[in-house]
């Protein structure tokens, strides 16, 4: 098993035990997300660590879109326990990458591939390049707006 998935079950008992109601129902949501990511397809497999982050990441993605919905309809009591799930979701996940840091890697994105002078249609070299180095370190929708930026 995975150590990551050892430490989220481990810190769901804690959070049990501690009567942590949101860490221990956002917990055992992501327990679940994973589990259902392991037996998705033809047949059942153990999720890596990697796989595990990208789990999680689309749940955090879940989360602050539900939290934005919420906010724009003036729910802000759902907004708020969307936003805690996000807080705790983000424990497990790797340190974000900040916008210049992101804009750095697109920049040497850029040079590896060649794409200087192409404009928008080598955007997709450029995605591929980049999307694994920041994978769950960085939302694409920002990846992919500084991409644009860079080659627009």
């Amino acid at each position: 098993m995975s150590d990551l998935k050892d430490r989220l079950r481990a810190d769901l008992t804690t959070a049990i035990k501690s009567r942590d109601e949101v860490r221990s129902s956002t917990l055992r949501m992501v327990l679940t997300a994973i589990t259902n990511a392991e037996v998705a397809g033809k047949s059942a497999r153990e999720l890596s660590d990697d796989d595990i982050i990208g789990v999680l990441s689309s749940e955090a993605k879940k989360r602050r879109e539900a939290a934005t919905a919420f906010a724009d309809g003036g729910r802000t009591e759902m907004a708020e326990k969307e936003t805690a799930e996000a807080a705790v979701i983000a424990d497990y996940l790797p340190a974000q990458l900040s916008e210049q840091e992101i804009a750095d890697l697109v920049t040497a994105a850029v040079a590896q591939v060649g794409a200087a002078g192409e404009g928008m249609k080598a955007m997709g070299r450029v995605m591929g390049v980049v999307t694994p180095q920041v994978k769950g370190r960085a939302d694409g929708g920002a990846v992919a707006a500084e991409v644009r930026r860079q080659l627009g």
